[in-house]
């Protein structure tokens, strides 16, 4: 007899559920390999896992989409921070903003080298360093600087800012989903080992390729062994013939 294996994806263990849960469903009240209680079991936590199976598949969905959308709002953020800075260089060489000013936006005045923007925190600190430096500077007096406009940097910046808050909710929802999947998994391996074992109880004085294809037809999954024999109906067979002959010869012993 082949060997069985519980399923090792969330796909197969809820085909296993289902099948073993539809066969019994089916069958007629003396044919029933599985008892009452675990089968209510099985049908209650079906509908559970099916839910969580949908939600968390919605729940990537969301995410994976709600990424590629974050990750055009971190594109367009550093864009417009760093033109923005450049700008702003360029106004202090050409003389129309004081060297000095530029410690308003926590940068060195010193140097003209953009500062490192590759992260997304780097982003988050930056963007908002620039946003109080020209307003602190337009307070006391300063000419705004245009193109880009700090207004529309600032918006830019504020899509960006609440998409990376939005994105830490995915991922605290993926997280807190991904943990009760864990559980379910656990409790649906139980279920389903607790089911085959029923089944393949019922089915014991069946002869080895019958027992087979009636254990699997209620979803219970077999694996050969390397170089093992496979069973077919020949020998089942076979089997029936030589307890057929065991049973005339000793028949023949006793007369």
């Amino acid at each position: 007899m082949p060997y069985r294996r519980l399923p090792n994806t969330d796909q197969a263990r809820l085909t296993a559920l289902q099948t073993a849960v539809q066969r019994a469903s089916e069958a007629d009240f003396t044919e029933q390999a599985i008892n009452y209680h675990t089968l209510s079991e099985a049908q209650t936590f079906l509908l559970q896992f099916e839910n969580i199976m949908r939600r968390y598949h919605e729940n990537f969905t969301t995410r994976v989409n709600a990424n590629k959308q974050y990750r055009h709002m971190v594109a367009n953020a550093r864009m417009y921070i760093s033109h923005f800075i450049q700008v702003l260089n360029l106004a202090v060489v050409r003389g129309e903003i004081k060297r000095s000013q530029k410690e308003l936006y926590k940068l060195d005045p010193d140097t003209n080298i953009l500062p490192d923007l590759s992260s997304e925190e780097d982003l988050l600190v930056w963007g908002q360093n620039i946003i109080d430096g020209e307003q602190n500077r337009i307070a006391m007096g300063g000419f705004p600087i245009y193109n880009p406009a700090i207004n529309k940097v600032k918006v830019y910046y504020d899509i960006f800012k609440e998409h990376q808050y939005n994105q830490q909710i995915h991922q605290q929802s993926t997280s807190r989903m991904t943990e009760d999947f864990g559980s379910m998994r656990e409790k649906a391996d139980a279920i389903i080992l607790e089911l085959w074992n029923q089944i393949e109880e019922f089915y014991k004085k069946e002869l080895p390729y019958a027992r087979l294809r009636k254990c699997q037809n209620y979803g219970v999954i077999y694996y050969y062994r390397t170089g093992e024999e496979q069973l077919t109906p020949e020998t089942d067979r076979r089997l029936q013939q030589n307890q057929a002959s065991e049973l005339k010869i000793k028949w023949s012993d006793l007369a």
